[in-house]
């Protein structure tokens, strides 16, 4: 054998298949292998091992159809643990290992060592899923210390043209905000479209019975699975989404809603992660749509923004700044994880839904994940790391290059180089973007006492404690001139009902 062809769980791209341009069937051979340390170096939701192990083994079967040589290690089929350990068991005479480049920095090193211990040369080779190779991206970073979403997407948008008329953005603005990002109301979402559901085939269903068996503690179910697991359904999906809710994305994308986890949402991203989906795809449809009227400029322009800039952001984030990353702690935070976030039982009716929808589907849409369990983990000050962990354990889109930096720069401002200021909030927030504060047993408007709201006297006690850190930011400006009218008698019972709080977090 001349050449190993490793094919990894999250690069199951479209025929023709980019790593296997040069792919001689007569002297190379592909691996794939499931590896169990993949759902348990995080305690991985049930849901997200199954779409992993479903979609690879569908991939496996259409490169089995076109006639490939392929070893396909299956779950408890090999006595390996790790990727690693398995490709080294698989090296023989292999003179060189052939891969994309992986997207988690982690099992992109555990490769290399396996092959520098195997004595075997390892190629890693750029993925083109991306529309910003990480070398474009480090150009245009050069040597800012502070990294922004804003000047990124305009550039993308420049140099791939997209959304634009010459040098000037179409619609002559670059974001929609005003028009997006908008509240129900009292009188809620109304009719929505249903989201798209793939029944499971017998492939899938082998994948599920196969984490159930060998995960059965793990969090998370799997009865509601319905998530694309090959390129054609992908591409149902998108097809969905476009008709049916990006209408109305961008006006609602920041909404939410007891009893509704999708509203209208994508659900695209787990198939994007997986690259069952080209990105390129995706924003042509959306351009497509909106040329032809069927879809607003803003609904749009708010969802390009998600693809092109914030998703290319956030990768190119990742490959600068790993390994350094993964331990940023600005604030210093140590709190340990409530036992509440593994089963979503807290009195707080806000972290009861996003959570427990997260357990029963593996998703939650971003304001969810950003303004509700991420602005509770960074208020509360838990340990950046465990919280990192529970983010790309529970979502079955998480993968590492998207979570990392979304938890660690984006929602618990951890590493301060993507966002010009915290994403913090209080329960007046969640009260003006949901229904949740309606049934539940805290008071958003609460600073202190019994029926006080966790997020808002966490919040006040945030900005108190990091008030001189703020001081600079004139972003900050008026949330420190609005602390500064507390009087010392209220601050002080707000820090004292917040160490309380910190002190038994299992309780709230």
């Amino acid at each position: 054998m001349n050449r190993l062809f490793l094919i990894l769980g999250d690069q199951l791209h479209p025929d023709p298949h980019p790593l296997l341009a040069d792919f001689d069937p007569q002297h190379d051979r592909l691996l794939m292998v499931e590896a169990s340390e993949e759902s348990t170096h995080v305690w991985s939701h049930q849901a997200r091992s199954a779409l992993f192990l479903a979609a690879m083994r569908h991939r496996a079967a259409a490169f089995r159809a076109a006639g490939l040589p392929l070893t396909y290690r299956q779950l408890g089929e090999h006595p390996q643990a790790s990727l690693s350990a398995t490709l080294c068991a698989e090296i023989g005479s292999t003179r060189q290992v052939v891969m994309l480049e992986a997207g988690d920095y982690r099992l992109q090193q555990a490769i290399q060592s396996a092959c520098t211990a195997a004595g075997v040369a390892l190629e890693s080779r750029p993925d083109p899923h991306f529309l910003c190779a990480q070398g474009e991206f480090n150009a245009w970073a050069g040597d800012k210390t502070n990294l922004r979403l804003e000047f990124f997407y305009r550039w993308q948008r420049k140099r791939h043209g997209i959304l634009m008329a010459g040098n000037t953005p179409v619609g002559g603005q670059w974001n929609f905000d005003a028009d997006n990002r908008q509240p129900f109301g009292r009188q809620g979402p109304g009719l929505l479209p249903p989201p798209p559901h793939f029944a499971p085939d017998a492939l899938t269903r082998s994948a599920i019975a196969d984490v159930e068996r060998h995960f059965p503690e793990h969090p998370g179910r799997t009865a509601r699975f319905g998530w694309p697991v090959t390129t054609a359904q992908a591409h149902a999906a998108l097809d969905d989404f476009i008709t049916h809710r990006l209408p109305e994305f961008g006006r609602w994308q920041d909404a939410m809603w007891s009893g509704q986890p999708f509203l209208w949402h994508s659900l695209l991203s787990a198939a994007l992660n997986l690259k069952l989906l080209d990105p390129r795809t995706v924003i042509a449809a959306t351009v497509a749509a909106y040329e032809s009227g069927r879809v607003p400029l803003a609904a749009a322009e708010g969802f390009i923004r998600q693809i092109l800039g914030w998703r290319e952001f956030v990768r190119g984030v990742y490959g600068r700044q790993m390994p350094a990353l993964a331990e940023a702690n600005q604030y210093g935070h140590t709190t340990p994880l409530p036992a509440w976030f593994w089963t979503g039982h807290t009195n707080a009716a806000c972290l009861a839904a996003a959570i427990g929808q997260t357990l029963e589907h593996g998703y939650a849409h971003h304001i969810q994940r950003l303004m509700i369990t991420g602005n509770f983990a960074l208020l509360a000050g838990l340990q950046p790391r465990q919280v990192a962990d529970w983010y790309l354990a529970v979502y079955v889109d998480a993968v590492a290059w998207v979570e990392e930096p979304n938890t660690l720069g984006m929602a618990l401002n951890a590493w301060p180089g993507m966002t010009s200021k915290p994403y913090c909030a209080s329960g007046a927030y969640i009260d003006r973007m949901s229904d949740y504060c309606r049934g539940c047993r805290y008071n958003p408007k609460t600073r202190v006492g019994p029926g006080a709201c966790p997020f808002t006297t966490l919040y006040w006690d945030f900005l108190a404690r990091h008030r001189q850190r703020f001081a600079a930011n004139p972003r900050m400006a008026m949330p420190l001139k609005n602390l500064d009218r507390l009087s010392d008698t209220e601050l002080n019972a707000i820090r004292h009902q917040a160490a309380n709080l910190r002190a038994d977090l299992d309780g709230v």
